[in-house]
């Protein structure tokens, strides 16, 4: 059977670190020396998970099972020595060497020592049958805190790169060698570890396999998945799923749970590296990555209590301002403790940022009993697990309990895959939702178009009614002002005679009926009437009727209107101005018993136009008309005049009565438009 450098009657090592508790050690920055075979936790999260974590278990326990082979040699430890370096460099003498038991940390037994020492360990190879034979010897060591070199009977088998600052790191490095069979001796065979450390980073050897070469391979196999394999895993998974979340969050800002997860994964990935890493670069020294790597641990727990805060939609704006208070004065910490309490100090800070770490893996699953999520008891579950493994884990690191498993490696895979799996059921949720209301959106969309094409229809329908009423209003209105204001001349004129009209006289005043009744059916409103050249030869014909009629009623007329426009108004302008001195002057006749009547039209410059019509009539009650709505020719003077963006004012008395239009010109390029 193999031996460990141990004193002969102890089989197995009782390490104060295992392989998989060392490995937690170095992540605090102690470096303890690591040792054990890893043993899978199964999980009962999820069905697949468990498939996975069940496989992961049963390669090992399969690989623990394969029986050494029966003419393996064995090896009988018989003593473990060591004793520190000479001044000079050179080995210590025989009065310093002190018994040992492996794994060891010379910092209990030399405090504050930075430099070598050596390791003495005296066996004899035991190989049954071997009859002289080649001696098949395997060595193999499970780890060196910090650096060191490997000598078999003074013949150097191996030596790290760096045996000075900065030291290589093979705290967590399992190596194995197939010792020559030249060099083994029949008796005792000494074996010489020269290890070089610091006092602050627990400085020491691991455990030493001596035995035959296959178990020795099978061993050095085992530990290379434990303390090796099992962490790159971790890092390749939690590399990848925080960055998928990283790019989710940079499609998505809102999503702020994504990108703490992102931020968390990141400073996990910088802070496991420890484990893996052979080199404190782009550190000078291993103190200064010992104290890196207790900063990226503090980031990690406050970046972790802020995801679960997020995910859990929880708002503690005092709870995070003092958690980055707290945080700053631990990274100061950390980063700025002298050299010579560092040991306390970094594992202060590692028992603080832990302390945190497990109070919020406790007060979220109390949320998750409040909310009662779906989403938020799963990742309560997770963190629960991530509880109970952590505390184990924290123990074993401190040696509170005796020597086993650390969980850490195996649960953190799990329990990451879990988490993602979590946010992905979150994210697919969130993006159902969006397809949801989209489809919602675009039902709605269709619902008001429908809608809208309703009303615009039943707009159409009202707007065409109402078409059909304002032209009829407007045939009305041009009936009366145009084709009435004829009649009552006419009727005037039948009246005012004294000897009966003649034939032809009947004729002309039913000519002058046709061609009034032509001039509202063809040019009614339309704005493509012709606008006169002046405002003479607009007014002409009006005067020309009104004239002949005013002079048989022996009533004096005045026209003054300007030699021609300063701005001509639009055709609808000049065809309301038209139809509102045939009304007003018609009035004039029915009602006013005027004698004199005056209508003058004034423009002053090329904005507006003003029209005054005046009589000295017996004149009437403005508003008590404009009230009672007995007139269809002052409520068409005012329709039509409103109609062109224009005003009437109407004043009277007896004696006098004024009417005033005053309408507002357009610039001719609008009017040409």
């Amino acid at each position: 059977m193999p031996h460990q450098a141990h004193l002969p009657q102890t089989r197995c090592l009782l390490a104060h670190a295992s392989s998989s508790r060392g490995a937690l050690a170095g992540l605090a920055g102690l470096n303890p020396p690591a040792c054990a075979r890893g043993r899978l936790v199964q999980w009962w999260l999820a069905p697949w998970l468990l498939a996975f974590a069940l496989a992961l278990y049963a390669g090992a326990a399969l690989a623990q099972q394969s029986p050494p082979s029966a003419s393996a040699c064995t090896v009988e430890i018989l003593s473990t020595t060591a004793a520190q370096e000479g001044a000079d460099g050179s080995k210590p003498g025989p009065a310093s060497w002190l018994p040992v038991t492996l794994p060891d940390n010379w910092a209990r037994r030399w405090p504050e020592y930075n430099g070598a020492v050596w390791y003495r360990i005296d066996w004899r190879p035991v190989c049954p049958g071997s009859a002289g034979g080649p001696v098949h010897i395997g060595l193999t060591l499970q780890s060196i805190v910090m650096a060191g070199e490997v000598f078999v009977n003074d013949e150097l088998i191996w030596r790290d790169q760096n045996l000075t600052e900065p030291l290589s790191r093979s705290w967590n490095m399992p190596r194995h060698w197939r010792i020559p069979a030249s060099i083994v001796r029949d008796g005792v065979n000494t074996l010489w570890v020269r290890v070089v450390g610091v006092a602050q980073q627990t400085p020491g050897l691991g455990p030493v396999h001596l035995g035959g070469q296959q178990e020795m391979q099978k061993l050095y196999d085992d530990l290379w998945w434990s303390n090796r394999t099992l962490f790159s895993l971790n890092l390749i998974i939690t590399s990848v799923l925080g960055g998928l979340f990283f790019c989710i969050w940079i499609v998505r800002r809102e999503q702020t749970t994504y990108g703490w997860y992102a931020l968390m994964s990141l400073f996990w990935v910088l802070f496991a590296a420890n484990v893996l890493v052979t080199s404190p670069w782009p550190f000078s020294t291993t103190l200064m990555a010992g104290r890196a790597n207790i900063i990226a641990l503090v980031l990690y727990t406050v970046c972790f209590c802020l995801f679960t805060w997020r995910f859990g939609g929880q708002t503690l704006p005092r709870l995070e301002r003092a958690l980055w208070i707290l945080s700053a004065a631990l990274i100061a910490t950390a980063a700025f403790a002298p050299e010579a309490s560092l040991t306390s100090s970094l594992a202060g800070v590692t028992l603080i940022a832990a302390g945190i770490f497990l109070v919020n893996c406790l007060q979220f699953p109390v949320h998750a009993l409040r909310t009662r999520q779906t989403q938020h008891i799963m990742l309560a579950a997770c963190l629960l697990i991530f509880f109970m493994v952590s505390v184990h884990d924290l123990l074993l690191i401190f040696q509170f309990i005796g020597p086993g498993t650390a969980y850490t490696p195996f649960s953190s895979i799990v329990v990451s895959i879990c988490m993602s799996a979590i946010l992905g059921l979150r994210h697919a949720r969130n993006v159902r939702r969006i397809e949801s209301f989209n489809h919602e959106l675009a039902e709605g969309i269709e619902r008001a178009r429908t809608d809208l094409a309703t009303t615009l229809e039943r707009e159409h329908a009202l707007a065409m009614a109402n078409t059909r009423l304002q032209e009829r209003l407007q045939i009305a209105h041009d009936l009366h002002d145009g084709l009435g204001g004829s009649l009552v001349r006419m009727m005037a004129m039948v009246e005012q005679t004294s000897t009966p009209l003649k034939g032809q006289q009947f004729l002309s005043m039913l000519k002058l009926l046709r061609d009034d009744l032509r001039q509202t059916i063809d040019n009614g409103s339309s704005p493509g009437v012709k606008v006169p050249a002046t405002p003479q030869e607009w007014i002409a014909p009006l005067r020309h009727r009104f004239v002949q009629l005013f002079d048989e009623l022996d009533l004096d007329s005045t026209w003054k209107f300007p030699p021609k426009w300063h701005a001509p108004p639009s055709a609808l302008q000049c065809l309301a101005l038209t139809r509102l001195v045939e009304e007003a002057l018609t009035n004039v006749v029915k009602h006013s018993r005027a004698r004199r009547v005056q209508v003058q039209l004034v423009q002053a410059d090329t904005t507006q136009l003003e029209l005054h019509i005046e009589d000295n009539g017996a004149g009437f009650d403005v508003a008590a008309v404009r009230l009672a709505g007995i007139s269809v020719g002052m409520r068409s003077m005012h329709a039509r005049i409103a109609r062109v963006q224009g005003t009437l004012h109407i004043s009277s008395e007896p004696g006098r009565t004024t009417l005033t239009a005053l309408l507002k010109l357009r610039p001719a390029t609008q009017q040409s438009v």
